[in-house]
């Protein structure tokens, strides 16, 4: 949610935002919430005048009392001021109501960098790393692959539970545990607290998080409940500390969040029917860091070179975009996509989203920063993919295919399965 003291101050400031995000529509919005906080601030001073008012009468018929004169006209004009005053409160409620639900709708101030563009094809790359893979056989999808090698179930899967699921077995699921374990190890080395949240959020937590109005089709609702399965741990996580004060000296306060993640939309599956790369179920390690103001766009930095560390480290080749204004969401300020090269695909596809959503977050749900005694300022809140197993599988799965229809394992994750070179069928 946007700081109503920027838009009193600099309203073109979030004009040029709105109008850069092609999110004219959003125009009308800020000029509403203008004028009603316009509204609001005059008639709060009606009410300040009216209190002082009394208080100026309190005085007048003290006085009058003890002089004794007349006090009926004062005590009157006094009577009446609580009437005015609850009218006019209540109707102060009524705007601020209408402001904040106005703010919430608006979208994040884009950082100045974030290039224009309409969709993601119009991100601007900013780097590579690695070869991409030409192989000198045909590639097997890797979900045949995994059946092939009785390490994934999809047909049972959709049997019980309906598209957009899967039994995986075997050395397939050591391979991702091994990947959510390698990269908590990763992290932790760098300072990152492994935290397991709740799987379910009350609405008031996600309405903080999230312009819920566009994701809520996203997610799954339990019946009955005001909860929701979590479609990544970052929104847990990022709910931890919601109406607290966090002690600056400790900040920035870093997590990975590991999690399993629900999405109701899977969308497309690409060039392959049946797979791994979109799922209604998948797991995650999640980076979320909460900081200053003055230090989040440092740490939006470290936190896509984390991502690029580990995948560089599964010898992963991709690249890193900077998403346009057309691929941003309303959360971020400026986000990154790292792309691993997809050699069945013959193209880059997104497997890391990392943002900075500046104090859009943190104000929603009141979280702010500060020192013992000293200004409280809204906490700015990050979050970057570490590694989703489900689009890291199908990397590896590309990647390390062999002719002969065996996979090795990526070196660095050979430690966390018991040393295994290659995959092998479950038992």
């Amino acid at each position: 949610m946007l700081d109503i003291h920027l838009i009193r101050e600099s309203p073109q400031v979030v004009r040029d935002s709105l109008q850069k995000r092609g999110a004219a529509e959003k125009l009308h919005v800020l000029e509403e919430i203008i004028a009603k906080d316009l509204e609001w601030r005059e008639l709060l001073k009606e009410v300040d005048a009216l209190k002082h008012r009394r208080n100026v009468l309190g005085r007048e018929i003290a006085e009058a009392k003890r002089a004794a004169k007349d006090t009926v006209a004062p005590q009157k004009e006094a009577a009446e001021i609580p009437k005015q005053m609850e009218a006019k409160e209540q109707l102060l409620e009524a705007l601020r109501g209408e402001v904040d639900a106005h703010l919430r709708s608006l979208p994040n101030l884009l950082h100045e960098a974030v290039p224009v563009g309409k969709d993601d094809s119009e991100n601007v790359e900013r780097r590579r790393w690695g070869e991409p893979r030409k192989p000198d056989f045909e590639l097997r999808p890797h979900g045949e692959l995994l059946e092939a090698l009785d390490l994934g179930d999809f047909e049972r899967a959709r049997k019980v539970a309906g598209a957009g699921f899967v039994y995986l077995k075997g050395a397939i699921v050591r391979l991702d545990l091994a990947l959510m374990q390698y990269a908590l190890d990763f992290l932790g080395k760098r300072g990152y607290t492994p935290v397991l949240p709740p799987y379910l959020l009350r609405r008031s937590a996600y309405e903080g998080l999230v312009d819920l109005g566009d994701f809520e089709t996203v997610m799954y609702k339990v019946e009955g409940e005001e909860l929701y399965l979590i479609a990544t741990s970052e929104h847990a996580v990022g709910a931890m500390y919601q109406g607290e004060i966090l002690d600056e000296d400790r900040t920035p306060l870093k997590f990975a969040g590991i999690s399993p993640c629900f999405r109701r939309e899977i969308g497309a599956h690409g060039v392959d029917t049946k797979g791994l790369f979109r799922m209604h179920q998948f797991n995650k390690v999640e980076q979320f860091v909460f900081c200053t103001p003055e230090t989040s766009w440092a740490i939006h930095e470290e936190l896509i070179a984390n991502a690029e560390a580990i995948f560089q480290a599964l010898q992963i080749p991709y690249r890193v975009v900077d998403c346009c204004t057309g691929d941003l969401g309303a959360v971020a300020a400026r986000k990154y996509d790292l792309e691993a090269w997809s050699p069945r695909q013959g193209k880059y596809v997104e497997v890391v989203s990392c943002s900075n959503c500046t104090d859009w977050q943190a104000r929603r749900l009141n979280i702010r920063v500060g020192k013992a005694g000293g200004e409280k300022r809204v906490a700015h809140t990050l979050n970057s993919t570490a590694v989703a197993t489900s689009r890291a599988l199908v990397a590896i799965l590309e990647h390390f295919q062999n002719a002969d229809g065996t996979v090795t394992v990526p070196e660095v994750l050979r430690p966390y399965m018991s040393g295994a070179e290659t995959l092998g069928r479950a038992p």
